[in-house]
């Protein structure tokens, strides 16, 4: 073999003299590649140890036996706008065009824990995501949809709680057990501090919420997913693949530990961890980063948390393509992107995809946009063959390589994060923050240069294309939602409200699991608002004390 390997680099050599290679230098996002990949890159790889078998620890292949060859992914599109008359139809639509779970975008108003009709709110109110301020709100978006047969994903971190409690009281309304509802509220804050700021409440109030949440789901809603430890965000402020593996399974263990120090056992709230990943350019060191994510996560819960159970040590994640690869210039050349990147996180085994839509770096997608991007995972799904074999990139010499990289590396973030006092105290030190905003830096300045090229942006410039039709929300929206929610203040019963409110705020200033009382006050149809600023009273609100 060496002889062999002497003989092709002679030819190198011969081959370069000739034609010299397109850059001096080829990269991940994380690391330099090599031209070529063989068994020497693996001396210290074992396939027994490392990969093991689909299903089994530590879950490198895959976190079920059969993967694909059983059950597709879940495939989601994520979808909110406007009213939720709107959204409620746009998602009616879907359904009927074969996607098999809702994903819920709420406006930043509701992000944020303010009302649609908060001074706050204007100019924002369905901007970015459906706007939802009470239970009267939440009936009407999921009117005709059947709760205990849909898998519902919401993407909210700081209301989490208050939309967790709105969907649980729909169910009821509809006559739903609240044990058979499936589904996954993001209800990670962690990650707000790090990249993405829709945050009310300081890091220890809102790490209680979190828990609040674990402990009541594992009573009451035993199939509901309570946090998706994410780290899309990060990719998407800038992180590199190795950065983002690292920072979210440092967020899954300091989220670990806070439940563990309430004194709740792995085995109640273990199992209903999910994570949340982008689904980036750079289709092998992505394929690589989720297998690599799968295992690092199964020895951490072996590890440091002593996890017996291996079912417990599964990492199940979702992935949404990468919206900071959408370029508003030639939004057409979009859905190549959007397909590449859709094809890695299938061959990197994840349980649930979004595929962003051609458009949605101009506005919101349109109809005809979403269903192109549904109709992608389909040709995923049902023609490509990708999914009839289980982890079909497993043994290649490169994608080994990486996946092995890319544990180490977040291993050695994870260490330094430790020593540093966890996630939390990272985040106050401004660490990840730092390490993420010089990685963006440097493939900005890539970009510039032309070493990255970005087609139709900083190459192949020439012919624009046809804009799509933007999706355009109407910018009255403000105005018709503070009559409507003038209307319910006036129906409802007031004093039931503030008995609520009441009880929620005594309860916060105690130590009680806040779940029940914020579901008491939502069915008494106490707005998304009022119970924010009443934990807002008592908690307080989050300001960032470093300069990155």
């Amino acid at each position: 073999m060496s002889g062999d390997r002497s003989n092709w680099e002679d030819k190198v050599r011969r081959a370069l003299e000739r034609a010299p290679e397109r850059r001096e230098r080829f990269e991940t996002t994380s690391s330099e590649v090599d031209p070529l990949y063989t068994a020497e890159n693996l001396e210290s790889h074992d396939p027994s140890r490392d990969l093991g078998y689909p299903g089994l620890y530590p879950f490198t292949r895959g976190v079920q036996p059969t993967m694909y060859r059983s059950r597709f992914w879940t495939m989601r599109q994520y979808a909110g706008f406007g009213t939720a008359e709107a959204t409620n139809e746009r998602y009616r639509y879907l359904l009927e065009q074969g996607q098999t779970g809702l994903s819920v975008a709420f406006d930043l108003p509701t992000q944020m824990g303010f009302d649609s009709d908060h001074p706050m709110a204007e100019g924002e109110v369905g901007k970015s995501g459906v706007a939802i301020s009470s239970l009267a709100d939440m009936e009407v978006l999921l009117d005709g949809i059947p709760l205990d047969k849909v898998s519902t994903s919401m993407t909210i971190n700081s209301t989490a709680p208050v939309l967790l409690a709105l969907y649980v009281a729909v169910a009821r309304k509809q006559g739903v057990d609240p044990a058979v509802l499936s589904g996954t509220v993001q209800n990670d804050l962690l990650k707000e501090y790090i990249a993405r700021g829709t945050y009310i409440y300081p890091p220890e109030p809102s790490i209680r919420l979190i828990v609040d949440i674990m402990d009541y789901c594992n009573t009451n809603l035993p199939r509901w997913n309570t946090i998706s430890i994410s780290g899309y965000h990060m990719r998407e402020a800038g992180s590199t693949a190795v950065q983002e593996v690292a920072f979210t399974l440092a967020n899954g263990i300091a989220y670990t530990e806070a439940a563990l120090a309430r004194g709740l056992p792995f085995e109640r709230f273990g199992g209903r961890l999910s994570f949340f990943f982008n689904g980036h350019s750079n289709f092998f060191e992505e394929a690589a980063k989720f297998r690599a994510a799968r295992r690092l996560w199964a020895r951490i819960c072996r590890e440091r948390f002593k996890v017996e159970r291996d079912d417990l040590c599964r990492l199940r994640f979702h992935t949404q393509t990468a919206g900071s690869t959408l370029t508003a210039q030639q939004p057409q050349v979009n859905l190549v992107r959007t397909a590449l990147e859709a094809l890695s996180a299938v061959l990197g085994g994840t349980q649930s995809l979004h595929t962003n839509s051609m458009d949605e770096a101009l506005g919101l997608p349109s109809e005809e946009a979403a269903l192109l991007a549904l109709r992608t995972q389909q040709v995923i799904a049902y023609e490509s063959g990708v999914a009839d074999t289980v982890d079909p990139l497993a043994g290649s010499y490169y994608v080994e390589s990486l996946t092995d990289q890319i544990e180490q590396g977040a291993r050695e973030y994870i260490e330094k994060i430790d020593e540093l006092g966890g996630s939390v105290r990272a985040i106050d030190l401004g660490f990840q923050q730092r390490e993420i905003h010089d990685a963006a830096y440097q493939y900005q300045k890539r970009v510039e240069s032309g070493d990255a090229v970005v087609v139709g942006v900083n190459r192949f410039t020439s012919g624009e294309g046809a804009k799509p039709e933007l999706f355009r929300v109407d910018e009255a929206l403000y105005r018709t939602r503070s009559e409507r929610l003038a209307a319910l203040r006036e129906r409802r019963d007031a004093a039931a409200v503030e008995a609520a409110l009441g009880a929620l705020e005594q309860g916060a200033r105690g130590d009680a699991n806040l779940m029940p009382l914020i579901l008491d006050a939502v069915e008494a149809y106490a707005t998304l608002g009022e119970i924010s600023d009443r934990l807002r009273q008592v908690f307080g609100t989050y300001r960032e004390s470093f300069a990155v």
